[in-house]
């Protein structure tokens, strides 16, 4: 019987590094200050990796497409979520406040998070499992 997800499915190995770059994230906006790292690589650093994330999750649902089109989907949706930055409610901005709300939407707009998302996706593309193992099939 085929088990549903092999462990050294390109899939499975695309969840395994989702789940490492959000812990990543989550480790550099906690404790990235407290160990003298400096504002630059905590600020962008995580912005780079939120755009890795979301790299990951369009390829987890997009399984067929080739990394540069899941690259440029993943970018839009990176860009149109800060776009979305400059649009204001109360109850949005409220949301905003909240640590969910700072880590999904972001509170600020910023042209240089644009940049850092791009770097994000352009390094999740490189490692991406599923596209070194169309490069590299097993014989």
């Amino acid at each position: 019987m085929r088990k549903i997800i092999q462990i050294r499915s390109p899939q499975f190995l695309r969840l395994a590094a989702l789940f490492l770059v959000i812990v990543l994230g989550l480790v550099l906006r906690r404790f990235g200050y407290a160990v003298d790292l400096p504002f630059l690589v905590v600020k962008y650093g995580g912005s780079a990796l939120w755009g890795a994330m979301v790299y990951l999750l369009v390829a987890l649902f997009v399984t067929s497409s080739r990394p540069a089109a899941i690259s440029v989907t993943a970018l839009f949706i990176a860009i149109s979520v800060e776009l979305f930055r400059l649009y204001h409610t109360p109850w949005l901005d409220a949301f905003r406040l909240t640590m969910a709300g700072a880590l999904l939407l972001g509170r600020v707009f910023s042209l240089w998070n644009m940049l850092a998302y791009a770097i994000g996706i352009a390094a999740a593309c490189a490692f991406d499992p599923a596209r070194r193992a169309a490069t590299h099939p097993r014989g």
